[in-house]
């Protein structure tokens, strides 16, 4: 397979999607906050380094950007044109990545929620389900 270099305007407008500290995160803090839940971010020593974890109470939250983790039928979900062989296998390992960390998690007896960048509207209904007793939740 032959990786084909992006271009400076590219490769510029790739360095600045951010990685941490996403507005998205900063919303899910708050309604974790606004929900009385105590948490810790970027937990390494979880499976897939969960955004936010507690792990005496056992519940893991990952937040993803829609386009790195390609989400189904959303929007922001595009595959670019260039370089197309290289951005369909990325988002496939990222997507079987993701399901491992949230496998691995659920046998260690996590309830796990995944929040999508795009799914701002629903954040606080999903963050509830950590509250319930034995579910889990994505």
């Amino acid at each position: 397979m032959r990786i084909v270099r992006p271009d400076a305007e590219t490769s510029a407008r790739m360095a600045r999607i951010r990685q941490r500290d996403t507005k998205i995160e900063a919303v899910v803090a708050s309604v974790l906050r606004d929900l009385g839940l105590h948490y810790r971010k970027n937990v390494r020593k979880l499976p897939g380094s969960p955004d936010f974890a507690n792990r005496s109470k056992r519940w893991a939250v990952f937040v993803h950007g829609c386009f790195w983790h390609h989400h189904g039928g959303c929007h922001k979900a595009t595959v670019p044109k260039s370089n197309r062989r290289f951005w369909l296998d990325k988002f496939r390992d990222n997507k079987r990545r993701d399901a491992r960390s949230v496998r691995l998690l659920r046998k260690e007896g996590y309830r796990v929620v995944v929040i999508w960048e795009c799914q701002e509207h629903r954040i606080r209904d999903k963050l509830a389900k950590i509250l319930e007793p034995g579910g889990i939740y994505s």
